[in-house]
């Protein structure tokens, strides 16, 4: 599930941390004072004990139930190229444990979902952990729409079935390779924390690698499997989330053999339109043009196939309109006529509306604009798919084209396929959980705003660092929450010597964020795994 991006408020933390930091120091010096006059105890004061609040208490008491609740385990079968492949799926909570040699005390319970090969011995059968991004996103997506060896089947077209929705066998499994081993984030699915400090702090970036860490260390003790390879498979956010755990997991002694990107995400100046932050509107402009051909927008050479439209957006990028973005007011004026009227040429949109856009066109500019003499809005995620705008045809986003085809299919049908899997719960199964989108904090270390998040550094000192570490990136052409164009200059940007770069491998689908909702995508995805896994 794509990139969600959205402020949070960090008045209140700022305001909290003064008030607690003037209330230690209140009582700091009333126990000085209270020390000199009398001397009678140099000992220091105890810290006061923590008072669980009702919230926190629920909360403490539905993850203790969770991780006491008994593992559903099942068992399948499927054939895969004429070989029958026996599996045991085990649906579970693992629990993330705060530091200590005892262990420490669970924060958090997450869900678990294995697929694991029946009779395989762990030293001949690799693990690859799966999530989906968000963040707030829940698993399946990668779960039931690629990886897993049960899949939702959705039209080829972007466009929305009719129910009643339900998983099928999925020949392209990626099982046939690993033993496979699904994660709901906190808060996810029925993920959850025992607290509102520990919520708090894994919905963050560094928070959250941290509880994925864990969880991952966790499972290999409790299912014997410290002698298998290791993959990350990581969606969207997932990728920023993959790229930090790499050196993370290395850090703690976890080596990974590969890690695979689908819809990268490391870079988020590359994808945030915000003033002064002109790399997105250059980023984007090729995935904009490969969309605009699709739609019929885009006239002469350029519009007869998707590969020219692409290659000739490029290049402009390249030689003329990165420069002219740099130079801003600087550029001449018929310096200016010219990269607007190319600018127009490369996307179908009017070329005064270039040039009312200061030669910036953003992506809502575009989902709005591209197709509004047809009364249509582009979808985000899938931007093969449109929507019908409006009466009042307002330029609200209100929903996304490119997802509302697919939400529900997959939500409804992982429902019914973990009820078959023995976990019936009431509680709601977070799909897209908003709340922990919103209150994401996007800082890393002891930053305080004013950076975009980045994990493309974690990912280059992990490649640095393990010499064995291989990376398969997937793109999506008509992604426009994270297009092919951005990858591109995002994996460019990796601080790594070009022989450690050979190592990275970037391959590009004819559909939008989740390529594999796409059947011809979904078989050349399966096939280009086992290329890179078998070089």
């Amino acid at each position: 599930m794509g990139v969600i991006i959205s402020g949070g408020n960090v008045e209140l933390g700022r305001f909290g941390a003064r008030m607690a930091g003037e209330l230690a120091l209140g009582y700091h010096r009333a126990f000085a004072i209270k020390e000199s006059l009398t001397m009678v105890d140099a000992s220091p004061p105890k810290a006061p004990a923590t008072i669980e609040t009702d919230v926190d208490r629920k909360a403490r008491e539905r993850v203790e139930k969770l991780l006491a609740r008994p593992v559903a385990e099942s068992s399948g079968s499927l054939t895969i190229a004429g070989r029958a492949f026996d599996y045991i799926v085990k649906a579970g909570f693992v629990p993330v444990l705060s530091p200590g040699l005892d262990g420490g005390d669970p924060q958090a319970a997450v869900m678990a979902t294995a697929y694991l090969l029946k009779g395989a011995a762990a030293a001949q059968r690799p693990v690859c952990f799966a999530f989906n991004g968000g963040p707030g996103s829940a698993s399946i997506w990668l779960h039931l729409g690629a990886l897993g060896p049960k899949r939702v089947v959705v039209p080829d077209d972007a466009s929305m079935p009719a129910g009643p929705y339900a998983v099928s066998d999925n020949p392209q499994t990626w099982f046939e390779h690993f033993d496979l081993v699904f994660l709901d984030p906190p808060h996810t699915g029925w993920s959850t924390t025992v607290s509102a400090e520990a919520r708090k702090k894994m919905l963050s970036v560094d928070g959250d690698v941290e509880a994925m860490a864990e969880v991952i260390r966790v499972w290999l003790t409790q299912n014997g499997r410290w002698g298998s390879a290791l993959y990350l498979a990581g969606e969207s956010y997932g990728t920023t989330r993959g790229a930090a755990l790499a050196d993370k997991l290395q850090i703690i002694g976890v080596a990974l053999s590969g890690l695979i990107l689908v819809s990268c995400a490391m870079d988020f100046q590359s994808l945030i339109f915000s003033p002064a932050n002109d790399l997105p509107y250059a980023l984007f402009l090729p995935a904009f043009a490969n969309t605009s051909q699709f739609h019929g927008l885009l006239k002469g050479p350029i519009g007869e196939t998707s590969a020219a439209a692409r290659a000739a957006a490029e290049a402009f990028v390249d030689e003329e309109y990165a420069s002219a973005l740099l130079a801003g007011a600087r550029l001449s004026e018929k310096r200016r006529t010219k990269v607007a009227r190319r600018v127009a040429e490369l996307t179908g949109l009017p070329q005064a509306f270039v040039e009312e856009k200061n030669l910036r066109i953003s992506n809502q500019a575009y989902f709005f604009e591209a197709l509004r003499p047809q009364g249509r809005v582009v979808g985000r995620l899938e931007s093969r798919a449109t929507g019908p705008m409006a009466a009042s045809r307002t330029r609200d986003w209100e929903f996304d084209p490119g997802n509302e085809a697919i939400a529900a299919p997959y939500t409804m049908a992982a429902m019914d396929y973990f009820r078959e899997l023995g976990l019936v719960m009431e509680s709601r199964y977070e799909v897209i959980n908003s709340e922990v989108n919103q209150g994401w904090n996007w800082n890393r270390g002891k930053a305080q705003g004013n950076s975009f998040a980045c994990t493309s550094t974690d990912l280059s000192r992990a490649l640095r660092r393990n010499s064995n570490l291989r990376v398969f990136v997937a793109s999506g052409r008509y992604d426009l929450a994270t297009p092919y164009s951005a990858s591109d200059w995002s994996l460019a940007q990796l601080d790594v010597p070009a022989e450690v770069l050979g190592r990275v491998q970037h391959r590009y689908y004819d559909a939008g964020h989740m390529m594999y909702t796409r059947q011809a995508d979904l078989t050349q995805l399966k096939s280009d795994l086992a290329s890179w896994l078998s070089a």
